[in-house]
């Protein structure tokens, strides 16, 4: 569950979003507000932000707090930063991805596509980009799940007229 903000003099406004597994985080609502399918829900009726629970149906518990998180620290850069990525950026968004599997990748992305946050789409579609550039078309058929739909002889002559496209692909 989302953590409490620390005290201070002015109490920020919490917003309710329960995943699609049922769980209810409490977000601060300048982090919610990242979400533009959030924001888009409370707007014209800021005054239901802190009694309306907003379902989020494609987005799981599990994924939450990462996305959570991102905003979080992403607006943290953003005040201290108003200039491109700096360094410490960098180095946050590299160990976000550091430990994400290929599969809680594309649920992130599902996620954020859901949300309409393109900061954070626009991060992980350059991030599942950047994990099949190079890679074979086996890799890349497995990374998405697709099947594939050519005979061996229809591969084969693809794979010959295109030889440019097979040379220098990384291991998988």
């Amino acid at each position: 569950m989302a953590s409490p903000s620390n005290s201070s003099s002015t109490q920020v406004k919490k917003i309710k979003l329960e995943s699609a597994d049922g769980v209810l985080f409490e977000v601060e609502e300048p982090v919610a507000m990242e979400m533009e399918t959030v924001k888009l829900y409370f707007a014209g009726n800021e005054d239901a932000i802190e009694d309306t629970v907003m379902p989020l149906p494609n987005v799981s518990a599990e994924h939450m707090p990462a996305i959570l998180d991102f905003y979080r620290k992403h607006l943290e850069f953003r005040k201290r930063y108003p200039l491109p990525p700096t360094e410490e950026v960098k180095v946050f968004d590299d160990a976000f991805l550091e430990n994400k599997s290929n599969d809680q990748l594309k649920e992130l992305i599902k996620a954020a596509n859901y949300l309409n946050s393109k900061e954070l789409l626009d991060f992980l579609t350059d991030a599942a980009a950047n994990r099949i550039k190079n890679k074979s078309v086996e890799y890349v058929r497995a990374f998405f799940g697709v099947e594939n739909d050519f005979t061996p002889k229809e591969e084969a002559k693809i794979r010959a007229e295109n030889k440019w496209a097979f040379e220098g692909l990384d291991e998988d």
